[in-house]
Formats: C-alpha cells, structure tokens, sequence
C-alpha cells in the first residue's frame, strides 16, 4: 500500500479529531511541519492537546493553531516567542506543562522505543516533580517520567523514499526523529520524495519508514527565522 498522498489536507482529514493529542517535530521555526499545521487548522478541530518544544511564534508555525482557538493544552519546553500563549495561559483558556528540554525529548523517545516510562534527576526538587514518583538510586533521588504516544505525529522531513525512509538537514533536525516514532499515525512531509524505485542508502536513514503511515510533498516555502542577528559589515578601504 502507497503512503504517498496528495496533500497534507487530505493526510490529516480523516485522521483529525477533536480533542486529539499532536506531537509536532520543529524547534523554534526550524523544521517545522508548516504544510500539516495549516491543513490541522483548517481542519477546524477544537480542544487539542499539542506537544512540542515550543509553540512556534505570534502567526507562525504552532502559533496559527493559537490564534484559531484550537489548542487547549500544551506539553512544551520553551514558549518565550509567543506572546498570545502568554495571555491565553494567564487567562486560563490554556492548559501548560512545563517539560524540560531533555526530558521531553526523552519522553517522545521512550513512548517510540514501547518504553512505559524511566527515570531522571532532571527536574527533582522543583515544581516539576510534583506529584510525580520519586525513588532513590544509589542515594541519588529521582523522578518517573512516562514516555509519550501521541495520536498523532506531524513531521517535517528533508529526503524520504516511498517506502517512508526519512532523512533531516542540519538543524531541521531538532526533534523531529523522536516526534516521527511516537505517533500511533505518523504525517511526514518532505522537501525532497524520491522516485519510483530509488531507496535512501540505509546506512544515512534516520528515521526508517516503519514508523510512517502517510507522506506527502512539503510546500517549497521561505525557511523563517524567529530572531536574525548578523554583525555589523566589516568597513574596507583606506
């Protein structure tokens, strides 16, 4: 059976719903599936449950889910860029969990790996392990953190094959392998899709394509930046 389809909208349409959990790869606006966060919000679907590193910015990448009023609770590491998140969680519209950075990554590894949960001294003694298990490890204390399987996980990808086999360029990279292995369905999309017949060397696949269910072309669009910052041009002559 193909896993390529025609478009992100027909991808999601059915697989869509409200009150659904979302992983989504990206960090920053860096490899941000774009093309499956649209087709989400045109979808229209309410009460959604997103996991991600962060929640793009004001009317980019996660940020458009925001502004439509569709998410109603956040698994996230840094949500600094945004300010309608701000005012929509101090308001009491959003529901936050604050993860840490590695923790998170390791949660979407674990959930994709069938790990239930595992261990860590991230986070000990601070509001993040409250509530949580904690035990001790040769008198070091740590704290349970479950893995994560989401319904859903959307993925921006630089190279895949028919056959679902992913690859990333450079910092695109971030979290989109983990995101890619912990979705009951995964949603690629990818700059580049090789032809019938032509295969990823194995030996460079990062993300093999048992763990993709439906692939589709990504939009060629202008890779954005939340922050540029250059240096001043150096002054030449005499």
């Amino acid at each position: 059976m193909s896993k390529l389809w025609q478009s992100a909208a027909e991808a999601v349409h059915d697989v869509i719903h409200d009150g659904a959990t979302i992983a989504a790869g990206g960090f920053g606006l860096s490899g941000n599936p774009n093309d499956l966060i649209e087709a989400i919000r045109d979808s229209g679907a309410k009460d959604l449950t997103i996991i991600s590193n962060n929640m793009g910015v004001d009317g980019k990448g996660l940020g458009i889910l925001l502004e439509n009023h569709q998410v109603k609770r956040v698994l996230a590491s840094y949500v600094g860029e945004n300010k309608l998140f701000a005012q929509q969680f101090l308001s009491g519209e959003l529901e936050v969990e604050f993860v840490p950075q590695g923790t998170l990554a390791e949660r979407l590894r674990a959930g994709g790996a069938g790990i239930a949960g595992f261990y860590t001294k991230t986070g000990v003694g601070t509001p993040i392990a409250e509530g949580k298990e904690l035990h001790e490890f040769d008198g070091e204390t740590y704290v349970l953190e479950r893995g994560i399987v989401a319904d859903i996980a959307i993925v921006h990808a630089f190279r895949a094959d028919a056959a679902g086999n992913l690859i990333y360029r450079h910092a695109s990279r971030n979290f989109n392998p983990n995101v890619a292995t912990a979705g009951r369905v995964t949603l690629v999309e990818a700059e580049e899709i090789l032809g019938e017949g032509e295969f990823i060397d194995p030996n460079i696949i990062v993300t093999p394509g048992i763990f993709v269910q439906r692939l589709m072309q990504a939009t060629d669009r202008p890779k954005d930046i939340e922050q540029r910052t250059v240096r001043p041009r150096a002054l030449t002559g005499a």
